[in-house]
């Protein structure tokens, strides 16, 4: 059973610790924070390295600024802050400085969604996701647990252009091996079924996974998908699913307008138009609590995920494609 004996880490911890170890390798990374290093756990890269780690405290626009300059000297600059800050308020500077000239900045954004829990609305980014997506030459990433969160990384140093990487804030459970394999812009299939496709991206595809074990217990059968990369998305992979199950369901931890969900809408309108429904913040804002309070209250937990994919089912009936 998937909930069972689960490994907990926190990917924060995980990136801070590969930071070190492509720090080694790579001598032109240099690191950029904005005065939360103990957060963002970037402080071990700069107990190892600190000429090539800068604190520019609380200004975020200036860090990335500076990002772009140091892209356009040959070094890889990782920018670090909460995700709520990096795309709203560096975001014309991730824009117009870096994603414009198309420049080899990482920008890793911890605290993504309301998972982020007891900090509030404030620090808990749930627009992110479509803020940097709509952006020209932006990659977006969302792991999907602290394995994913090192590989990601690693292929991220190696990926030429900008690129949005967003983290969990507090421990998840680890779902994938070490020697997993991730490829930028396809996605894995965790479980395979016939009956509904179950499409996750980040801290939720472990929920979509616990959902995978209640639905299964009820005879039903459902393909569960990470979609570590939203863009560029695995627009085969969401094709594919709707043609096997001709029912697509997007569980994410962010506002469903201009999310995950709407990024597998837009594929699947053009495409193979199936049966859909959503799981996310339904244009709402969130509010200061435990992350299991917040997601009961939002409708995000696995057994939100079962009661849509149910809901889903009955739809599938009366559509035929």
């Amino acid at each position: 059973m998937i909930m069972s004996n689960v490994m907990m880490m926190t990917m924060r911890e995980s990136y801070g610790k590969t930071l070190v170890k492509l720090g080694e390798k790579y001598k032109n990374i240099v690191v950029l924070d904005a005065d939360i290093s103990k957060s963002t756990c970037t402080y071990y890269f700069g107990k190892r390295f600190p000429q090539r780690w800068f604190n520019f405290g609380v200004a975020e626009q200036n860090m990335v600024s500076a990002a772009a300059g140091l892209a356009t000297c040959g070094k890889i600059p990782f920018v670090n802050t909460y995700a709520v800050f990096a795309s709203m308020r560096a975001c014309e500077q991730i824009r117009t400085m870096i994603a414009y000239p198309c420049l080899n900045v990482k920008i890793v954004a911890s605290h993504g969604g309301i998972s982020t829990g007891w900090d509030g609305v404030t620090h808990q980014g749930t627009e992110d996701i479509g803020i940097m997506r709509c952006i020209p030459n932006m990659t977006v990433v969302s792991p999907a647990d602290p394995i994913a969160t090192e590989k990601l990384i690693e292929i991220s140093v190696k990926h030429k252009g900008p690129m949005y990487i967003r983290l969990a804030r507090n421990p998840c459970p680890i779902i994938y091996g070490d020697d997993e394999k991730f490829t930028l812009g396809k996605a894995k299939i965790l479980k395979e079924g016939n009956d509904v496709t179950i499409v996750a991206t980040g801290i939720m595809v472990f929920e979509a996974l616990k959902a995978e074990e209640v639905l299964r217990s009820k005879g039903i059968y459902a393909r569960v998908v990470d979609i570590h990369t939203i863009k560029p998305i695995d627009e085969d992979m969401i094709v594919d699913s709707a043609k096997k199950t001709n029912a697509i369901l997007t569980a994410e931890d962010h506002n469903i307008l201009g999310g995950l969900g709407s990024a597998v809408a837009e594929i699947l309108c053009r495409s193979y138009p199936a049966p859909m429904e959503f799981v996310g913040l339904k244009d709402t804002f969130g509010e200061s609590g435990s992350p299991q309070e917040l997601f009961k209250k939002y409708g995000l937990s696995h057994k939100h995920i079962v009661h849509r994919a149910l809901k889903l089912l009955k739809r599938k009936k009366k559509v035929k494609v």
